[in-house]
């Protein structure tokens, strides 16, 4: 899945979960560590890669699919705007894999627990059209951003500036927006279409998120409590149902129902 946060005129949606979660967190423990003093801990280690690696691939993957949906653009301006952002993807990931080399992991072995899930996310939610396209990148995607910005919430500082830079909007929230609502100006009936297109897109990518806290223990342990407090589940369903409201506010955004 891609990374992308809200654009401007849909208030607070994509910071909402990481506030939530930084207040039920706090700021002792982990978060108020670098990387040279939470790495000790093996399981916060295994977590902290990940992490990287489940976001490598995924910025990776934003490139390619960006460079995809540049082939659908009805006009040369379109194309060369997600042939910007294809590129702006693929600096996130570099960053991601040198600092995965950098603390002594092999990129590409951090990144291969995460394909299958990611590839099938992918191939399920495949977009027949342009506007299927940019919904997918507003919509699936943040939801994907979100579920990050969750898990920064409980890192190191030094892991946790590095993910929600990489984590930034490249401009394709509003570029996504100001198309989709011009096309369901100029036709209504497209609205109908897209909004079940886009309910589609939210269970799939809740799904797969699900699929990655429950296949990776150090991260879901993380995630939901710190290290040394285990599971919670209730806050598990509390995370997503602050990923379900940002939601709902981004298909306002585009003037669908939710």
């Amino acid at each position: 899945m891609r990374f992308m946060t809200t654009p401007d005129n849909t208030p607070d949606a994509s910071d909402a979960p990481a506030e939530a979660s930084a207040a039920s967190s706090g700021s002792t423990g982990v978060a108020a560590q670098n990387w040279a003093q939470a790495c000790a801990e093996p399981q916060y280690r295994a977590a902290v890669v990940d992490l990287l690696g489940a976001l490598a691939y995924g910025e990776l993957a934003a490139f390619e699919r960006l460079a995809e949906d540049a082939k659908l653009a009805p006009t040369l301006a379109d194309k060369a705007e997600l042939a910007k952002m294809a590129s702006a993807e693929f600096h996130h990931y570099e960053k991601l894999r040198d600092r995965l080399a950098e603390i002594g992991e092999e990129p590409t072995r951090a990144m291969e627990p995460f394909v299958a899930a990611l590839d099938g996310f992918h191939k399920q939610t495949a977009p027949s059209d342009w506007l299927e396209g940019l919904v997918k990148a507003y919509v699936g995607d943040s939801i994907a951003s979100d579920f990050y910005r969750e898990v920064a919430a409980r890192l190191d500082a030094d892991t946790r500036e590095l993910v929600l830079a990489v984590l930034d909007d490249t401009g394709h929230a509003g570029f996504a927006v100001e198309k989709v609502r011009a096309a369901i100006d100029a036709e209504p009936r497209v609205g109908g279409r897209l909004a079940l297109w886009a309910r589609r897109l939210m269970g799939e990518a809740l799904s797969q998120s699900q699929r990655v806290v429950a296949d990776r223990d150090a991260l879901s342990t993380m995630l939901v409590g710190g290290v040394a407090d285990g599971f919670d589940l209730a806050e598990v369903g509390r995370m997503f149902s602050r990923i379900t409201e940002a939601h709902t506010k981004r298909m306002a955004a585009l003037g669908l129902a939710a």
